[in-house]
């Protein structure tokens, strides 16, 4: 007997639908025939541009703000709700910070660093600006009391799908907690971030960094969105914090890739090819 032809999708228009941000059940259909593949590809190539079309139109009508900016402004006011003060700090640090963070000569982090003059770098990390108004602010006000920031990193990461040089994060840290407490606290902040980036459907899971070793992240089917620590931790000694406290880090471009079933992050992140998740050359 003599099998069917099992025809798919070629190379570049299995690329062409990617890029129009068709699902994988799209892209990998099979047909009985070459001339049903041309048809099928011609019709869902159409619908995706115009789609695309529909959505750029929407935000250029101010129906609808760019997916990222409406998501810093959800967790945003989620997080002032909370009693959370919104910080901004440097993008470009000194070299100092990242050695107080554990990440001397020799860690392999420093090759991922965005160096520039005078020993001064793009920060990967929001962290070490935290930390330091942790402890500055700690003398003026009571406790508990929370911060964050929203604002870019800049990482040498490996590039895929799931990684960009440069990225969005949110940090937010509560400082004074009880001890005792800061598990829990650290479960309830994450609920709170996910429910205000529209994302119900996530897990906790426990994990390692080369920073803070034991952490906890918060992953949407199997991709980590966020990593957490609590402390007292032994970086702390090197800020001058000496109180519990729960921190969490939140990858924008990630919550908007789960949330919206991107394939690919470069969707989300900040492009000249992309906008809003709409590639530009419909």
């Amino acid at each position: 007997m003599t099998a069917e032809p099992r025809i798919r999708f070629t190379a570049t228009q299995c690329q062409r639908l990617r890029e129009l941000g068709a699902d994988p059940q799209t892209v990998e259909r099979v047909f009985g025939s070459a001339a049903e593949r041309e048809a099928h590809f011609k019709d869902t190539e159409g619908d995706l541009v115009r789609s695309g079309r529909h959505h750029l139109a929407e935000v250029r009508a101010g129906e609808r703000a760019p997916l990222i900016v409406a998501l810093e402004q959800h967790l945003r006011q989620a997080l002032v709700a909370a009693g959370f003060v919104q910080m901004v700090t440097p993008i470009i640090i000194g070299h100092e910070s990242l050695e107080r963070m554990g990440i001397g000569h020799g860690h392999p982090l420093r090759q991922q660093i965005f160096w520039l003059e005078d020993g001064k770098l793009l920060r990967p990390m929001l962290a070490p600006n935290l930390y330091t108004l942790m402890r500055r602010l700690g003398r003026i006000w009571s406790r508990p009391f929370g911060i964050f920031e929203i604002g870019p990193c800049f990482r040498r990461d490996s590039q895929g799908s799931r990684h960009l040089n440069e990225f969005t994060m949110l940090n937010l840290v509560e400082l004074g907690l009880p001890e005792d407490e800061c598990a829990g606290r650290l479960t309830e902040l994450a609920s709170l971030v996910m429910a205000a980036a529209g994302i119900e459907d996530y897990e906790l899971s426990r994990t390692r960094s080369e920073v803070y070793g034991d952490m906890v992240d918060v992953e949407v089917d199997g991709t980590e969105v966020c990593s957490a620590a609590s402390g007292p931790h032994p970086l702390d000694g090197n800020w001058g914090i000496t109180e519990p406290w729960v921190g969490l880090g939140f990858g924008l471009e990630r919550l908007v890739a789960a949330r919206q079933g991107y394939a690919n992050i470069e969707r989300a992140g900040r492009s000249l090819s992309y906008f809003d998740g709409v590639r530009l050359n419909i």
